[in-house]
């Protein structure tokens, strides 16, 4: 067992928290922008259709399980790195670069001269090297949290850090993007938002750089030793379905706004705003970048009642409450439009208001929980193993939301268009499911903020397991 770490500086914390950014920058702005701009509405005048969506929602679906099995293999590779900047710092310092060039290139296809095909190819292989270098530099990034952050304290400091900076990051990815997508083009966009990504990693690594431990020994578990422990581990069996299936709810209702924006905003085919003496016709990315900007404005608003709450009640009560608030809320999104005298905009903004609620908390949480995951991992094995946990994490969500692309697809069979939108009411209703199975999947859930052997004997858990990994 490796010896206890302090904590580093309040000023470091912000800026490694910094660094979600980088990642929500680019994870929004792809989820919000990247089935529409390859498999636009059927009514969308100004875009061809590059791929036809059903054949979408396949690739990403092979994409994704390709990528996933990348997480845990890179995960363990980390976790078994030793050099003399430590375990994880090599990966970000060497990934990153590759990581935001490939996101830029995404948006440069061969376009609809090309064929269907040659689309199809391009977007499997830029997709495909995006996600492979997002979880090079991605996950060892995140790997850092648990040995920087050695008390509950600071560790909910962090993550509610982060979550500040990933509504920043929330904001630019989804509101951002719209304004310079409908200004520019989708090409400007994926630049901007990949420059943007790269710097706010690197700077994130520099705050945290001196505090990275270089004296925890590397894992000499082999490979189906370490993934067989990994998902033996019931505490982590139990939070792992709650923010895979929250957050593919998520990923679906930010991919289905710019087509609830097209065919249900904007019926008339433009929404006419006065501000500053002058009148502005808003499109389907200024209309999608307002509603999301709603939702991220309440998120930061009730960060700080989250975070005393937390202190109050505990992070798992909290994250808890807050996915059972997601599963009533989402549905409603359905009925958007439907009350009379008030107008659609308006309904819209309420909702994604009241949505921004449980988002807050369900989004601030996991890091810190499975950070006190891998605490009682240590307190069972002796090991310290933050990447291989991350990383399996990262594939069973990936798995996982990689299924709203062909959800998508299907439910937007039901009508996707002004005249029957069916298919995008339901998105809400779909979403709030996933949040509620979520919800039940983490009633088992029993760790305590604190993870120590006695904190853990008390909550009724066994300290019981391997002492050894070898072999």
């Amino acid at each position: 067992m490796s010896s206890p770490a302090s904590d580093i500086p309040r000023l470091n914390r912000i800026v490694y928290a910094s660094g979600s950014i980088a990642g929500n920058v680019i994870s929004r702005s792809s989820a919000l922008w990247l089935v529409f701009f390859f498999a636009p509405p059927a009514d969308e005048k100004g875009l061809p259709t590059l791929i036809p969506r059903l054949t979408l929602g396949i690739i990403i679906v092979a994409i994704t399980f390709l990528d996933s099995v990348d997480d845990p293999l890179i995960g363990f590779w980390s976790d078994r790195t030793q050099t003399r900047w430590g375990r994880r710092i090599p990966f970000v310092v060497f990934s990153t670069p590759v990581y935001a060039v490939s996101f830029a290139l995404m948006w440069f296809p061969p376009g609809g001269d090309a064929g269907q095909f040659a689309n199809a190819v391009f977007f499997f292989f830029f997709v495909w090297l995006h996600r492979l270098f997002s979880t090079l530099s991605g996950g060892p990034f995140e790997s850092l949290l648990p040995e920087i952050a050695v008390t509950p304290q600071a560790r909910v400091s962090i993550v509610t850090w982060q979550v500040f900076f990933g509504a920043i990051g929330a904001v630019i990815g989804l509101v951002v993007s719209g304004i310079i997508k409908d200004a520019f083009s989708f090409q400007a966009m994926g630049v901007t938002m990949a420059v943007i990504a790269f710097v706010s990693r690197y700077i994130a690594l520099a705050g945290v750089w001196r505090y990275a431990r270089t004296d925890v020994p590397p894992v000499r578990a082999n490979p189906a030793r370490a993934f067989r422990d990994t998902f033996r581990n019931r505490q982590f069996l139990y939070f792992l379905p709650t923010f895979v299936l929250f957050n593919m709810a998520g990923t679906l209702l930010t991919a289905i706004l710019p087509f609830y924006a097209e065919a249900v905003v904007l019926t008339d085919g433009s929404l006419e705003v006065d501000a500053l003496g002058r009148s502005f016709d808003l499109a389907e990315g200024a209309i999608a970048g307002i509603l999301t900007g709603v939702a991220i404005l309440v998120v930061v608003l009730t960060l700080p009642a989250v975070y005393r709450l937390s202190v109050r009640r505990g992070k798992a009560w909290v994250y808890s409450t807050a996915m059972l608030l997601g599963s009533l809320g989402f549905p409603f999104i359905f009925f958007m439009g439907f009350v009379p005298g008030v107008s659609v905009m308006l309904q819209s903004v309420l909702f994604v208001a009241f949505i921004g609620l449980p988002m807050a908390a369900v989004y601030t949480f996991p890091n810190a929980i499975t950070a006190d995951i891998i605490d009682y991992d240590e307190v069972r094995t002796g090991m310290r193993r933050e990447a291989i946990y991350y990383g399996s994490q990262a594939t069973i969500e990936k798995w996982a939301a990689s299924l709203y692309a062909p959800i998508l697809a299907l439910i937007l069979l039901a009508g996707e268009t002004a005249d029957d939108p069916l298919g995008i009411r339901l998105a809400g209703p779909v979403a709030g499911a996933a949040s509620f199975l979520g919800w039940v999947c983490f009633r088992g859930y029993r760790l305590p903020d604190e993870v120590t052997a006695e904190s853990v004997r008390a909550a009724g858990l066994s300290v019981d397991g391997p002492r050894s990994a070898a072999g």
